[in-house]
């Protein structure tokens, strides 16, 4: 089990420091072959049935570069108002992993595809601009399964297994310049650029960015320096951080980390940490290393890109409408107000209210499910809103339910409860828990009749030109009706039997 270190109340920390952040993205491609060879990049194969020679690092073996690859790195570049290099070049990253077959990764260095780019993100009303150092295309790594021990990690491993499908992927990694913002704004300003990564990236079609499956992932660099103070301090790097909720209370996590050492007289190290999600903590991994370290040079067996002003102007024009924009227009479409859509992007819910308005939804219903009933389970599973069990589909599904007298949002959110446990389809889950609205004249006189008879106050009043009472009457029936009644059929039988 992973232990806390001594930490600092994050106000106590924010009140001796300020944060200062750096984040590298990094974006799985969703081209159909790896970077330099022509294997295929599908998710959840059998272990090592996606190699060649190229991505196995076998002598004698050349690569050649993915130009959808290159294409998407100059979308994504473009995309964050980047400069693209009117030349550039791959080069070697020396250094030794198991997942590494070639012992270097195939990267850029000084020469980057995009760089000297902004983006702009919106926390709590206030627009903070985040500069963007460099976007440079690279090749993923393998993966390591260690087993054996019990953190998954290779400390206290009996052995290690290594699949080298991953390994070859296209990869863009997006990297910030130093991030200061306000120091209790700095975990939510990571988190809502991450986010707006992830929407960017989906909207340009370049990568599935499911982080659940590491096709978008952050590294995470934090370092203090005493308030007031333009010294920067030694920085951390939490490495491959997989979840916007993670993101932002990993970098918390090491602001308190980080404060509790400076504060105690202790120095901070520079190394690469591991955040876990069931205990909220960051580890030592290993010393991080500098760029000399790596030993970087030329890749030799690529020539270099030199993608053409035309071509770049080209894919300029085909780039899809800022995000940014489109949640301007969506708020006016939708007719939501400043505080709803920042709910909405607060509760990562837009791309999902969008996809339920697309399947005729209204809007003010679609954000009530996904801000309502799922956000709290989301919130309760400690998951992002697209983890859970329930989709557009499956909302779009409620709602004509409750469109067409079949349930009422009682009932729905009943309906949404099953749905979230595994109880089956909508359709499904109703019959189950017999939730369906009851409409039929017979059963719903009868409890007319038990009301009425129960109530003889309020009948009283309602004969004595007191209508308006009629409303007590008609909430016995929907309690006798345990809530399946439908109320606008017990007030037309209510009124027909009191002669209102």
């Amino acid at each position: 089990m992973t232990v806390a270190a001594d930490v600092l109340e994050i106000d106590d920390a924010l009140a001796q420091y300020d944060p200062v952040m750096g984040l590298e993205v990094h974006v799985e491609l969703n081209t159909k072959s790896k970077m330099f060879c022509g294997c295929p990049t599908e998710f959840g194969a059998p272990p090592n049935t996606q190699t060649c020679p190229v991505c196995l690092g076998l002598p004698g073996a050349l690569p050649v570069v993915n130009a959808r690859g290159v294409e998407s790195a100059i979308k994504i570049g473009l995309a964050l108002n980047c400069e693209i290099a009117e030349w550039c070049r791959f080069a070697r990253k020396n250094y030794f992993y198991p997942d590494m077959p070639k012992n270097f990764q195939t990267s850029q260095y000084d020469e980057p595809i995009a760089f000297n780019g902004w983006t702009e993100v919106v926390v709590d009303g206030e627009t903070y601009r985040i500069e963007i150092e460099r976007a440079h295309m690279e090749e993923d790594t393998g993966k390591s399964t260690h087993v054996g021990g019990a953190t998954g990690r290779i400390h206290g491993a009996s052995h290690s297994l290594v699949d080298y499908n991953r390994a070859g992927i296209p990869l863009i990694e997006i990297v910030t310049k130093t991030i200061e913002v306000p120091g209790e704004k700095a975990a939510a300003v990571a988190r809502a650029y991450v986010s707006m990564l992830r929407d960017l990236l989906l909207a340009l079609g370049v990568s599935d960015v499911r982080m659940d499956q590491g096709s978008l992932r952050c590294d995470a660099n934090v370092s203090l320096k005493p308030r007031g103070s333009s010294t920067l301090g030694t920085r951390t790097e939490t490495k491959n951080v997989n979840s916007f909720r993670s993101v932002e209370r990993a970098i918390t996590y090491e602001i308190t980390r980080q404060a509790a050492v400076l504060s105690s007289g202790g120095k901070v190290v520079q190394e690469t940490r591991h955040w876990h999600e069931d205990t909220g903590v960051t580890t030592s991994g290993r010393e991080k290393s500098d760029a000399d370290d790596y030993r970087y040079f030329p890749e030799p067996d690529l020539v270099p890109v030199a993608p053409s002003r035309e071509w770049v102007e080209e894919i300029r024009s085909s780039l899809p409408e800022a995000p940014s924009l489109r949640r301007v227009r969506l708020q006016e479409e939708w007719g939501f107000t400043d505080l709803e859509m920042r709910d909405v992007i607060n509760g990562n819910a837009l791309e999902s209210i969008v996809a339920t308005i697309e399947l005729g939804v209204p809007a003010a219903a679609a954000k009530k499910w996904w801000l309502g009933e799922l956000a709290r389970s989301a919130n309760e599973q400690g998951v992002d809103l697209d983890a859970l069990p329930v989709g557009p589909a499956q909302v779009a599904e409620v709602q004509k339910l409750v469109d067409d007298g079949t349930l009422n949002d009682k009932l729905a959110r009943q309906v949404f409860e099953g749905l979230l446990a595994g109880e089956g389809t909508p359709a499904e889950v109703i019959e189950k828990r017999g939730l369906a609205l009851v409409s039929d004249d017979g059963p719903l006189l009868e409890a007319i009749d038990r009301a009425i008879a129960a109530n003889p106050d309020v009948v009283e009043k309602v004969n004595s030109g007191k209508p308006a009472a009629a409303g007590a009457l008609i909430g016995a029936v929907m309690k006798d009706m345990r809530g399946q009644a439908d109320a606008a059929k017990v007030r037309q039988l209510l009124n027909e039997k009191l002669g209102i």
